[in-house]
């Protein structure tokens, strides 16, 4: 393996101060979310059962279930966040051990980090509210659009700016040409072997033939580098990675700038061959393999395929009459809350209900694309976000600009306006109980 490789507890704070770069800012801090959302209207009583919310006018082709899924109560031995999922072997227990070890790792320039990067370890960017959560830093992607086509300025080292370097010589910036600049905020990766176990054919049952409430929604067709197959992409903004392998090789690359055997290539900071080659030192592929044939990227998809769901929380009155809002308001239409794994080596994996309230599929969020073209996901199209874990995920939206979730609501534009602006009509009691709902998943 690799020359040398430390495995610390980290957590988020102590690892800004321990494997950040002298040279490197760290990314400012969004303020945290308010606890508590808007309180019931002055002078109304509370009630004994919370009320339903009134009718709103529900456009004439909507399908109109009976009601929506009841979600499951939460495991009575009380899981926790960074838990692994329930009833692994002792195997799959033991590589999500080692998975997580590796996780945590801090990389150095003799081991492969760089020469530029944007963390020297994963769990640098995935810390909240445990080991593989989310965190409040953001990436820089950017790129030029001309004429209506995106150019991610490849040449020039884009779409994606490494922040950091192990010598200043290398520093990365966005370049004049760019005339596209985007933030995108650290998602969780709780419960994405569970995602990863969907079959493609229940993401496409989500695919809409006919718009209702404006929606229609499209699957990211990907090339997987892991299998060299076309698949249906689920991972990332844009749903642009297929499997778990796939996204363990892009981030050891990308964001650490290791190589390994699906990206053997290394980043040139803006696209200087001639800089790579003088601060580039270790020989490439820099992810070894063992006598086993795993390396790293390996034992981190591992990691992630055996990483426990979000734990869910006990509805309380206001929330299951939230759950009810969440239904009329159309949130349920793109946030999808259920589906179902398939056939799977792993019991733990196998037909298994996923609570992520996610459809999985690309939108077109209007002025809430974020201007980057990723594969067959257009500037404007991000895919939906699953919502399980909201409560410890804040802040919110691609480029984390809601400290709130009412303030995420509220941003929603493109195939999200219509449950947007119905939002924008509950009163305050009603806004409290999807509030209540959404904290609960």
């Amino acid at each position: 393996m690799k020359a040398i490789r430390n495995h610390p507890i980290l957590m988020l704070a102590l690892a800004c101060s321990i494997v950040t770069p002298a040279s490197a800012q760290a990314p400012k801090k969004q303020p945290p979310p308010p606890r508590n959302a808007p309180a019931a209207q002055a002078g109304q009583p509370a009630p004994q059962t919370p009320p339903a919310p009134p009718p709103l006018k529900q456009p004439s082709q909507r399908p109109q279930p009976a009601q929506m899924p009841q979600t499951p109560p939460p495991n009575p031995r009380q899981p926790q966040f960074g838990d692994p999922l329930p009833g692994l072997t002792r195997r799959e227990l033991q590589e999500f051990r080692d998975g997580r070890a590796d996780f945590e790792a801090v990389e150095t320039d003799t081991s492969g980090l760089g020469p530029i990067f944007n963390g020297s370890s994963c769990v640098i960017c995935h810390s909240s509210p445990a080991v593989g959560g989310a965190s409040v830093f953001n990436v820089t992607r950017f790129g030029r659009t001309e004429n209506g086509v995106f150019n991610p300025l490849a040449t020039l080292g884009g779409s994606l700016l490494q922040e950091r370097e192990i010598n200043s010589a290398v520093h990365e910036v966005v370049p004049p040409e760019a005339n596209v600049v985007a933030q995108r905020n650290t998602t969780p990766l709780f419960g994405l072997g569970l995602i990863e176990a969907i079959p493609d054919a229940e993401i496409l049952r989500n695919v809409r033939r006919q718009p209702v409430d404006g929606v229609l929604g499209k699957v990211s067709r990907v090339q997987d580098a892991a299998t060299g197959r076309n698949m249906i992409g689920r991972f990332g903004w844009k749903a642009q990675i297929a499997t778990l392998l796939t996204f363990s090789g892009e981030a050891y690359v990308n964001e650490m700038g290791i190589t390994n055997r699906l990206f053997p290539v290394e980043n040139a900071p803006n696209g200087n061959a001639q800089l790579l080659s003088q601060y580039d030192t270790v020989a490439d592929p820099e992810d070894t393999l063992d006598a086993q044939g795993r390396g790293d990227i390996d034992r981190l998809a591992e990691f992630m395929q055996w990483l426990g769901a979000p734990p869910r929380l006990q509805l309380t009155p206001s929330a299951a009459a939230g759950r009810n809002v969440f239904q009329t308001t159309g949130c349920a239409i793109c946030h999808v809350p259920v589906m179902r794994t398939g056939p799977n080596r792993s019991a733990s994996l196998r037909n298994k209900e996923v609570w992520l309230f996610s459809d999985l599929l690309l939108h077109d969020m209007g002025a809430l694309g974020d201007g980057i073209a990723q594969g067959t996901a257009d500037v404007r199209d991000m895919k939906t976000a699953p919502l399980w874990g909201l409560r410890a995920s804040a802040p919110y939206l691609h480029d984390g600009r809601a400290a709130t979730v009412d303030e995420a609501i509220k941003a929603h534009d493109g195939e999200g306006k219509a449950s947007k602006d119905r939002y924008l009509r509950l009163n305050s009691q009603q806004v409290q109980q999807l509030l209540d709902f959404l904290n609960s998943i």
